[in-house]
């Protein structure tokens, strides 16, 4: 069976295409981790609840990522992403120094 150039060409930009939207699915799928550099720098804390207080005065009980205006996860979601931490996930009920109250 010949292939055609056409075809050829039709099949390699479908992997192709394919090998990015991979790529990009697996690095929005990391989860933030607290030893990262970034995340230690703005005091995060996967349970807000965990958040040194005399370290970190700015915070206030009830504040989490979830109803931070930064976090663009899914209402219900355990994890979601932070345009802070390069799209890493974080968790829903952590929180660090960048928060800023849903308006």
């Amino acid at each position: 069976m010949q292939t055609t150039r056409r075809q050829f060409m039709i099949v390699a930009a479908s992997l192709a295409s394919s090998t990015v939207l991979l790529s990009k699915e697996s690095q929005a799928a990391e989860v933030l981790s607290e030893s990262d550099p970034t995340a230690q720098t703005l005091g995060y804390k996967a349970d807000a609840t965990k958040v040194d207080k005399a370290k970190f005065p700015k915070y206030q009980a009830g504040e989490v990522c979830d109803n931070c205006s930064l976090y663009q996860g899914k209402a219900g979601a355990a994890n979601g992403p932070c345009p802070i931490y390069a799209g890493k996930l974080v968790a829903a009920k952590g929180w660090c120094n960048a928060y800023v109250k849903k308006a």
